[in-house]
């Protein structure tokens, strides 16, 4: 079996709180991170306990053949991601810009740097030449259903402008 790889610790956080608990299909997890071996290699290793149902909780992730420096959030370097498909990067991205509250100035820019650096994400998945995130890039049940529903969110065009919409909200009152 090969591990998936976290490009940051960033990555791997925003997978494990997107990703459900089996017993009981819950997100609540206080996780704990630190290195593990497996099969002769050094990898990521995070668990906890499923704060629902206490079931023990265990991912493992290749580290990334080099550090992705960045500011926060900091998901990774110019290749996509194979934890998040692109998805569930947009999807990200909207609930954090629906939820952004008008009255605290600090909690709204960190949701627009958030979601900024998610439609970055979703971004990468766009070949070069390409208008648009092709279909076969979207593997979770999440995230094709986001695509399923506006597939012309995912062209290249109208997510530089949500991006570009998104970076300008940091910092404006």
């Amino acid at each position: 079996m090969v591990l998936p790889a976290a490009r940051t610790r960033d990555e791997a956080y925003l997978y494990l709180d997107l990703t459900p608990c089996a017993g009981c299909g819950s997100t609540r997890t206080d996780w704990q991170h630190g290195l593990a071996q497996w099969d002769g290699a050094l990898v990521a290793a995070y668990d906890g306990t499923c704060a629902d149902c206490s079931a023990e909780r265990e991912y493992l992730f290749q580290l990334p053949e080099r550090e992705h420096a960045g500011g926060a959030p900091n998901f990774g370097g110019p290749e996509p991601s194979v934890l998040l498909d692109p998805g569930q990067w947009l999807d990200v991205a909207d609930r954090l810009m629906s939820a952004v509250p008008t009255d605290d100035p600090d909690t709204a820019d960190d949701a627009a740097r958030f979601a900024s650096a998610a439609v970055a994400e979703v971004l990468k998945f766009v070949p070069a030449n390409a208008e648009a995130v092709p279909p076969d890039r979207f593997w979770s049940s999440q995230g094709r259903h986001v695509y399923d529903q506006q597939p012309g969110r995912f062209r290249q065009d109208r997510l530089r402008v949500v991006l570009a919409t998104y970076e300008d909200r940091i910092g404006r009152p």
